[in-house]
């Protein structure tokens, strides 16, 4: 009778802890920015399912101990060893086969859907086909373009955008479902093109011309940083990223391809030059690179 109990009650506690991670991993979905592209729904369930698992596992195991704590002490005065549990060769296999499954699934998961995403000026290390792309916005990974292509330029400490036309911007404006190609050059150092809601982080290699195919699927205002660290003033390098309609996207292109080239602002030109104070390091700083000249600035 003891041991139906007993059973009853793990059982029990198996499906608490079950419903309890799913909660946890339902809930990640709000800890993470709005998904502001196609892929970012894959990349947030993988982050999802990370959070339910990792639930799992602590819930499972302070469980476990606070169990072993309250029903399994010993007695006072009583030093004596319990019973080592080794030897067990279903214990052995269970806690290694199981991780390993786990990985090795999230390692095809996410090279899928890097894949999906279609990085075009990478060396390809090795290509898995598991599944056909859900939303993505391509389906090869050929080097033709997909989409309208629009060159992103990175340097110290600035970002720069030209569309077709030759027209160049401090903004990058994108059309909410259609796909565009991004063409991303550093003309210095080693960059990181990032924004959050996209769930998209690429370092952007000196000399190398890497393209990005991606379909935003969101209207709004968003913020493009640098992720790497790119020297004295890379806090500073951020634009601001619009995702909206074609009607809008081809308006704003019109009035950007109508103005003069001007010498862009640039907060990282502006502070490097403004006076030092008396606490001042003097440690050399790098200067910043020319200011863009562009059609339109921010």
């Amino acid at each position: 009778m003891r041991k139906i109990l007993n059973s009853l009650l793990l059982a029990a506690f198996i499906a608490v802890i079950l419903f309890a991670s799913r909660w946890v991993g339902q809930q990640a979905y709000s800890w993470m920015p709005p998904q502001a592209t196609a892929e970012a729904k894959q990349v947030d369930e993988i982050f999802s399912f990370l959070a339910s698992i990792g639930t799992f596992i602590f819930l499972g195991i302070t469980g476990i101990i606070t169990y072993s704590i309250l029903t399994c002490r010993a007695p006072k005065g009583d030093w004596s060893h319990g019973h080592p549990a080794r030897g067990s060769a279903k214990l052995e296999i269970l806690w290694t086969v199981v991780p390993t499954i786990l990985v090795l699934w999230l390692s095809v998961k996410s090279f899928n859907i890097y894949e999906q995403i279609n990085i075009q000026g990478l060396t390809p290390v090795v290509h898995l086909h598991m599944e056909e792309p859900a939303n993505a916005a391509v389906t090869s990974n050929d080097s033709k373009p997909v989409g309208e292509v629009i060159e992103v330029f990175a340097k110290q400490w600035a970002w720069s955008f030209r569309y077709a036309g030759n027209v160049s911007t401090t903004e990058l404006h994108l059309v909410v479902n259609e796909p565009v190609s991004l063409a991303l050059h550093a003309q210095d150092v080693l960059h990181g093109f990032y924004v959050p809601e996209f769930r998209l982080k690429q370092d952007i290699v000196p000399n190398r011309t890497i393209t990005i195919n991606l379909k935003p699927n969101r209207l709004g205002k968003y913020r493009l940083h640098d992720s790497q660290f790119s020297g004295t003033y890379f806090a500073l390098m951020e634009a601001n990223v619009y995702v909206e309609s074609r009607q809008a996207y081809n308006q704003w292109l019109a009035v950007a391809a109508s103005r003069q080239p001007t010498i862009a602002s640039n907060q990282a030109s502006a502070e490097h030059t403004q006076p030092k104070t008396i606490f001042n390091s003097r440690w050399h700083t790098f200067e910043p690179a020319e200011p863009s000249v562009v059609n339109y600035s921010a």
